[in-house]
């Protein structure tokens, strides 16, 4: 078993035991038993820990939505039909996991997890412009990667809530702000615009006070939040 497949066993073994234990050593320690794995194989896939695990969590989600992303028709989209396909399809491989989802948000909530939070963050935006077939390597790289940053956390928390049959206010809900963002992305050709783009940043004190806000909810109303779509 290659160390990646070590960790996959891991993580999938472990995942229904965070609902209940949270991101914690006893979800892990739980995991590897049910996995028949000891207590030397959870430290050869997650030296770290807890810490480990919650990013291992992250990366196979971004590696599990490129595989279904993988089989879809990308050519035949336009670039913003392609992201909010990836979009979609990056919370559809969490579906089955949404507690999970939400236990690592208020993981991440944690001060000295914040940095973590926007690290994970970054990798899964630039997973899904990957798949969308950017390539750009200048300016336009990273504000691509900002914006859909800011796209990704607010949608985050509307899906974990939303009740509406097969998430379509979710949907809806991404549409509308990749409609907005792409707007504010080609404004930034021009300088005088910057500001514009510098609103939709994730910074460290926003993302957490937002994770703080909204993690532990279990009922955000999906009204509320379509009247407070800006992150």
């Amino acid at each position: 078993m290659t160390i990646d497949q070590l960790r996959d066993a891991l993580l999938l073994a472990t995942l229904p035991n965070v609902t209940f234990d949270g991101w914690s050593l006893q979800a892990l320690r739980d995991g590897a038993d049910q996995a028949g794995l000891d207590s030397t194989a959870l430290l050869r896939a997650f030296p770290d820990g807890v810490a480990d695990a919650v990013a291992h969590f992250s990366a196979w989600t971004d590696a599990e939505t490129l595989a279904r992303l993988d089989a879809q028709p990308l050519d035949a989209l336009k670039v913003r039909e392609k992201i909010a396909l990836a979009v979609r399809t990056h919370f559809e491989v969490l579906e089955p996991h949404r507690e999970a989802k939400r236990r690592q948000l208020s993981y991440l909530a944690m001060p000295q997890n914040v940095g973590l939070g926007l690290k994970l963050l970054y990798a899964t935006v630039d997973s899904l412009w990957f798949a969308a077939g950017d390539t750009a390597t200048d300016y336009n790289h990273y504000t691509k990667r900002a914006l859909l940053a800011a796209v990704v956390s607010s949608a985050t928390f509307y899906w974990l809530d939303d009740q509406s049959d097969d998430h379509a206010e979710t949907w809806a809900f991404v549409d509308r702000r990749l409609a907005n963002v792409m707007s504010v992305g080609k404004a930034t050709s021009s300088l005088g615009k910057l500001g514009a783009l510098l609103s939709h940043l994730p910074s460290p004190v926003r993302f957490a006070r937002q994770i703080r806000q909204r993690s532990g909810s279990t009922g955000i109303d999906a009204t509320t939040l379509n009247r407070t779509e800006a992150v």
